[in-house]
């Protein structure tokens, strides 16, 4: 048996070696009201990770009980997303395709006197609930009989009475010290079509109700749950008791993923898109997969920093800059390498006559990757901010008298700037050393700087799109995520790239020089490059 890697593995082996169960099952259960997150993808890397692991099956189960939010479009990118990443599920399921089964497990515990229908409010419930140092209050209609339950939940089915007018109850203790154990709803009354059912349902039951009876239902042998419902065990051990199920799915709870400078809230994402703040749920700035994907993160970066930061018990938060040089360094390893301008400065090399190409490596860090060919000519354009007529010291680019070399081709002389009215230089001209050809110079000189370039005559105009984070800073105590947005964080610009990134495949993720990781993409017959991840990597490993 593979040895175990965390916490969760070590139970399932205890669990598989003492025979308590023979395989391994568990799913991955999104509710589709939103689209999913990165947050997600490590929800999928465990799920889906361990039932790999130990040769078992993962199920697709969309917990589809809240039919107000839920859309059949989140479901199609929830499936997208998971595909994404490059998991694939044993079974597609649905919280509604077991509806009838679990309004019958209702049934059976009013009849055994474990439920009850409660007139009160959700007000009012939450007033008598009492607090962690004080008892909540029983609800003056706990007593009622099995009959009248059973009438009047079989009347709420009905459609009998309006939303919020009465509610199912589990009888359990209403002086647990565990609050979720206070005598919780399990189906309350919604008047909502579903995107699945329709009309035929006007009751929902409560995932703390749901979650267990689907598992069991699945065949769930591990059903791997984030932190946050670790006090909720109590009660989905309770259902499963009182229902008598055997084998009964064992929950195990994990830390969720908390990266800094991230919405990492499906509530507030759904905010964004509704008020315009980003363009969509697939826009490149959002932590979504679907909008990771846009961006131009590759899926196997997003599962190594899953793999990376592991599986404990304990939330914390992970810092942005940690996901990005995971990101970084996958693209560094895989992407190749090409050059594009973002403020064009035109440099004419007054003495160069004629064209020709030069080599161009095309990823040196990896074996194998060769050469290709780059037009050159005597028309260049460089980055505006690698020429100044008044460099600071140590400065070894571009300025007059100066030599610099331009990558993969020949050292030059800055010998002119010409300037506008308001003194801002519009073309640089010099002259190169025609002995100094990379790979082969014979010149002498020594060229301090080296500075990128794309040809002028074969070019293509770009729009470049570079972006900041959603969210200025990490979280501090009291703010909301308004507080924190970032109102400036996508910025256009427009510059040249060379012939080769407009005949690359579309989604092509390449390393600009000098610039940054940047994908390609071609929108209205015009040349995008937006921006993946910085060249700078800021994580303190």
């Amino acid at each position: 048996m593979a040895e175990a890697e965390n916490f969760i593995q070590q139970i399932i082996e205890d669990d598989l070696n003492s025979g308590k169960i023979a395989s391994v099952q568990t799913r991955f259960p999104p509710e589709p009201n939103g689209y999913l997150h990165i947050g997600h993808a490590k929800s999928m890397f465990v799920n889906f990770g361990t039932a790999e692991k130990y040769g078992g099956k993962c199920n697709l189960f969309f917990d589809d009980t809240n039919p107000s939010k839920e859309k059949t479009e989140y479901v199609d990118a929830i499936k997208r997303d998971i595909r994404f990443l490059g998991y694939e599920w044993a079974r597609e399921c649905y919280a509604s395709d077991f509806f009838d089964t679990i309004y019958e497990f209702a049934e059976k515990l009013i009849t055994d006197g474990k439920a009850f229908v409660c007139d009160l409010s959700a007000e009012e419930i939450k007033n008598t609930r009492g607090t962690l140092t004080e008892p909540g209050q029983e609800s003056p209609y706990r007593n009622r009989s099995v009959e009248e339950n059973l009438r009047l939940f079989r009347e709420m089915k009905a459609g009998k009475y309006a939303d919020g007018e009465k509610c199912l109850r589990a009888k359990i203790d209403m002086a647990s010290p565990n609050v979720n154990l206070r005598d919780p709803v399990i189906y309350r009354i919604l008047h909502a079509t579903h995107h699945r059912t329709g009309d035929k349902w006007c009751i929902y039951p409560m995932y703390d109700y749901a979650h267990p009876i689907c598992d069991y239902l699945q065949g769930v042998t591990h059903s791997l749950c984030t932190l946050e419902f670790e006090d909720h065990r109590p009660l989905y051990d309770w259902v499963g008791i009182n229902l008598g199920f055997s084998p009964k799915p064992r929950q195990i709870e994990f830390a969720r993923l908390n990266v800094t400078n991230l919405v990492m809230s499906k509530r507030y994402l759904k905010k964004l898109v509704e008020d315009g703040s980003v363009h969509g749920w697939d826009d490149p700035r959002m932590p979504t997969l679907a909008g990771l994907r846009n961006r131009g993160i590759p899926a196997e970066a997003i599962k190594d920093f899953c793999s990376r930061i592991g599986v404990a018990k304990a939330n914390s938060e992970c810092e942005i800059s940690y996901f990005e040089a995971v990101v970084r360094d996958y693209l560094n390893a895989h992407a190749p390498r090409a050059m594009a301008v973002l403020d064009p400065l035109k440099l004419t090399i007054t003495n160069y006559t004629g064209s020709e190409e030069v080599d161009f490596e095309i990823n040196q860090t990896a074996e194998n990757a060769g050469t290709r060919k780059v037009p050159f000519s005597g028309e260049l354009y460089i980055e505006r901010s690698d020429f100044a007529l008044d460099p600071p010291p140590k400065y070894y680019r571009g300025k007059l008298g100066g030599y610099v070399r331009l990558k993969n081709a020949y050292i030059v002389r800055c010998d002119e700037a010409l300037t506008d009215e308001n003194g801002n230089v519009t073309e640089v001209r010099a002259t190169y050393l025609p002995e100094s050809r990379s790979g082969s110079d014979t010149s002498g000189v020594k060229a301090k700087g080296v500075i990128h370039w794309v040809e002028a005559n074969t070019c293509k105009e770009v729009e470049i799109r570079r972006y900041e984070h959603l969210l200025r800073d990490a979280d501090y105590a009291g703010q909301d995520f308004s507080e924190r947005m970032n109102e400036d964080s996508e910025h256009i610009l427009f510059g040249k790239a060379e012939p080769y990134l407009a005949e690359a495949e579309e989604g092509t993720a390449f390393q600009l020089m000098r610039t940054g990781y940047y994908k390609k993409c071609t929108e209205g017959g015009k040349l995008v490059l937006s921006e993946i991840v910085s060249l700078k990597d800021n994580f303190n490993k």
